[in-house]
């Protein structure tokens, strides 16, 4: 989720709680494009991290510390020259934009205080850290912006600091804050409502204007919100996110309206709650309001929205990370796997073909039963077909005798016959392809470590589809299941792959311990290891939870798995790493959430 207002009011409410009146101690910049600030306050040290990179421009506290080049940059020095020491008066957000502004108090060189602004910029690629005077005369910045590279601001040394109105945006938070102090101005409104319905009116004029979907209307009228912030608005109203805004009824405008300002009182009055979505164990959103849209996955609330950043990109980027990683190996299985689907399908439908082959068969019959009946040059006979004690008409070939029919009709029975009995072997064979390359990229869709590459990527070179180079030896597998513990302490392993679904099924679990996987589906081995006891049922529904999350069903809102206790599964000689068979199973249909189980090792 990209930076919005919202989000930039709850880092600037956290920072004026902590870093107001505190005094700037260290000054570093550890990248071309982001600072680090040490601010001492209240007897207890901060680091406040700016970052104005395009790709990810973050401001949160950290407990970090990021080393600095052993050569300061310009920037950083001038920064050092003005603000060693200076003092934080206050941190402030102009309406609800993505800019933060840090007015900072210090003595200049000749002992006379004066005061200075370092404003933060949090606007994708055009994200900036811009230093100026009180004056608002920009001093320096991170980023120099010339009139070549933009026609709307220059942002240069010597220019004038402002912010530009590039897509007409309205303020939301200017109504409710008129609002607010004109409820004690009797002279400009009489009641709250006449006061509510010029804001209310306000909200329509703006809405009534836009031929588009209701929460894009939203975002694209109001400063601050983002796409998904906009849908919960809509979610929060009870309205169809996708409605066009300029044919919403009354009754329906007005839901909304109340609810936008609700929440926008949320943001006034600082009644922020920083929380992480999941999605299983992956992160998928962030925000600083709940968002009750996703009701459906798992939230995890935090008391700062700076630990909310820190943990919501670190986690973000061990999976890009991995997935930037798995691509080769990712692109190697789909192409093997499309290739393999499309050869079934059209062995498939061979298959459908020779079903005409006894068909062929009962024709020869009957015409060496019948043929004494055929007139020269006839093109068909009827017969009476005493398998099924029905007449049928048999096409004829007019320039062969009756022998030569039936000769004819017998060899194409033959020969699809034989189709039909190669591709009986075929069909298992490609479908046992498919369904092994379909668990290769599930291991690849939870493998969370380099590691656990390594030994896909091993699978893959053993089952063909890589060639090792030559000279390089089998590499070393460190990669280990991943490991949880039940709520009544019993320990749950689960393979990343199927090297390690075979080691686990065969190699580690007893038999009498309990095996679960997603019935018909590619997933993960799941062990639960019991030591010579019974079960409890919440065990059973855990451990049926991680086979649901590890397969390729994760994303369905009930997955069926089969359990049943490992001494009943068998893997049939020359089968695929991971093909197993067992046929006394239980089962059970289960969701896929597994953020209530504990892990143990990452």
């Amino acid at each position: 989720m990209a930076f919005d207002g919202i989000t930039i009011a709850n880092i600037v409410s956290e920072l004026e709680k902590n870093l107001s009146g505190g005094r700037i101690y260290k000054i570093a910049q550890p990248e071309n494009d982001e600072l680090l600030l040490t601010i001492k306050n209240n007897g207890a040290q901060y680091r406040l991290l700016l970052s104005a990179d395009a790709s990810l421009p973050l401001v949160y506290l950290t407990q970090t510390n990021k080393p600095g080049p052993m050569t300061a940059p310009g920037f950083c020095m001038l920064l050092r020259k003005h603000l060693q020491n200076a003092r934080i008066l206050s941190i402030t957000q102009p309406g609800l934009e993505r800019i933060i502004q840090l007015t900072l108090e210090h003595l200049n060189e000749l002992g006379d205080l004066c005061r200075k602004k370092l404003i933060v910029e949090v606007m994708g690629k055009h994200s900036n850290i811009i230093f100026c005077d009180d004056q608002d005369r920009i001093i320096d910045s991170i980023k120099h912006i010339s009139g070549m590279v933009s026609s709307v601001r220059e942002v240069l040394p010597g220019r004038d600091y402002f912010i530009p109105q590039t897509q007409n945006k309205l303020n939301p938070l200017r109504f409710c804050i008129q609002y607010t102090a004109d409820l004690h101005d009797t002279a400009s409104v009489k009641t709250e409502e006449d006061h509510s319905l010029l804001t209310y009116v306000n909200f329509c004029d703006a809405m009534r204007t836009k031929p588009m979907a209701a929460y894009k209307a939203l975002y694209t009228s109001y400063t601050g919100l983002s796409p998904i912030m906009a849908q919960e608005i809509c979610f929060r109203a009870g309205i169809d996110a996708d409605l066009p805004a300029n044919v919403l009824e009354e009754a329906v405008l007005h839901t909304l309206y109340d609810t936008f300002t609700a929440m926008l009182q949320q943001v006034i009055t600082g009644d922020f709650t920083p929380s992480i979505i999941y999605n299983g164990r992956e992160p998928i959103e962030f925000a600083s309001l709940p968002l009750t849209l996703y009701a459906d996955k798992t939230a995890r609330t935090y008391d700062s929205i700076s630990a909310v950043l820190e943990q919501y990109y670190a986690e973000r980027s061990i999976v890009t990370r991995i997935r930037q990683k798995s691509a080769d190996l990712r692109k190697i299985v789909q192409t093997a796997l499309e290739r393999n689907v499309k050869k079934y399908d059209l062995q498939i439908k061979q298959m459908q073909d020779t079903e005409k082959k006894d068909k062929y068969k009962v024709y020869g019959e009957l015409i060496n039963a019948y043929g004494y009946n055929i007139t020269p040059d006839s093109k068909s006979m009827e017969a009476l077909n005493y398998y099924t004690n029905e007449m049928i008409t048999i096409p004829l070939d007019p320039t062969l005798t009756p022998q030569e029919n039936a000769q004819k009709y017998f060899e194409k029975y033959g020969k699809l016959k034989r189709t039909y009995e190669a591709l009986s072997e075929l069909t298992v064979q490609v479908k046992e392809e498919i369904e092994h390359l379909e668990s290769v990229l599930t291991a690849l869709d939870i493998a969370m470590q380099e590691e656990d590459l390594v030994q896909i990527k091993e699978e893959l070179i053993e089952s063909g589809y890589i060639r090792r180079k030559g000279g390089t030896k089998k590499a070393k597998i460190t990669s280990k299941p991943f490991h949880y513990i039940s709520s009544d302490g019993f320990h749950m392993y689960v393979g990343k792959n199927n090297f390690q679904n075979d080691e686990l099924t065969f190699k580690f679990a007893t038999g009498n311990d309990w095996w679960f996987h997603a019935k018909k589906k590619a997933g993960s081995h799941v062990v639960v290891k019991t030591e010579g006891q019974e079960l409890p049922d919440r065990t059973f529904e855990e451990a049926a939870r991680l086979a649901a999350y590890y397969s390729k069903g994760r994303e369905q809102a009930k997955v069926e798995i089969d359990y049943i206790q490992k001494k009943h599964v068998k893997k049939p000689a020359g089968s695929k790493p991971g093909f197993v068979v067992y046929y006394t199973n239980y089962s059970m249909a289960i969701d896929s959430d597994i953020s209530a189980i504990r892990q143990i090792n990452k």
